[in-house]
């Protein structure tokens, strides 16, 4: 099994890997490692993990990564937005499309560490817009079916999930917490996605679709699906 090491921003996206990716990649040969970013420490050593708040954070997360010889690939997994304005490609961002503006962080980041294991991935535009791909699932986990025409009304404004939009007020996770305030990322994210499975959240993401090709493509095929 080759080594898979990614970099998350905190314990949600930590059980992702484990709850979601894990048993998937496995079918490719690829175990993958996550690793909760450090954002600080006390003198007697304890460590405090998540919520990313400058670059310096990553980058000091990110270098012990790459001396790990046996990994195959080395990956990031951490929200666009609320991103810090300090990452490598941020006053250089073009005024496009979404797409467009992650993969030129994406870019950025990968230019900046020039590490030939290294593929950078920024979810659009958060954790939570996967959770928008099937909205009668956030209704099935927090036993709330009045919630479904809400969260369609939310769903049916954009093409897919990814492109609910960057805002304080507007970001999936707002617009959850608006419609819920009883939602927890924490508790509930990671059930809402097994409840969908990973088929479907790469059928309707097509930013997070790209990158779980490059992770496969990291391992080998399955059996079931050699020529």
């Amino acid at each position: 099994m080759k080594r898979l090491l990614i970099l998350v921003e905190g314990q949600t996206e930590k059980r992702f890997v484990t709850d979601l990716l894990e048993p998937h990649l496995a079918g490719f040969g690829l175990f993958p490692v996550p690793k909760i970013v450090v954002t600080g420490r006390t003198n007697d050593g304890t460590q405090f993990q998540g919520g990313i708040l400058s670059f310096a954070q990553v980058e000091a997360n990110l270098r012990p990564l790459f001396n790990d010889s046996a990994a195959a690939l080395v990956t990031t997994m951490m929200d666009y937005y609320g991103l810090p304005g300090d990452f490598p490609g941020w006053e250089s961002l073009p005024p496009g499309s979404p797409q467009e503006r992650v993969h030129h962080l994406e870019a950025a980041l990968g230019k900046y560490f020039n590490q030939p294991r290294f593929h950078p991935y920024l979810m659009l535009h958060e954790y939570e817009a996967m959770v928008f791909v099937q909205p009668e699932a956030i209704c099935r986990v927090l036993n709330t079916p009045a919630l479904k025409p809400v969260l369609d009304r939310v769903r049916s404004q954009f093409p897919n999930p990814e492109e609910i939009n960057d805002d304080r007020k507007t970001a999936p996770s707002k617009r959850l917490l608006a419609a819920h305030a009883a939602y927890r990322k924490r508790q509930h994210g990671v059930e809402v996605l097994q409840s969908i499975g990973l088929e479907e959240i790469r059928k309707n993401c097509p930013h997070f679709r790209q990158w779980l090709e490059v992770l496969e493509s990291t391992g080998r095929r399955p059996a079931q699906q050699s020529p």
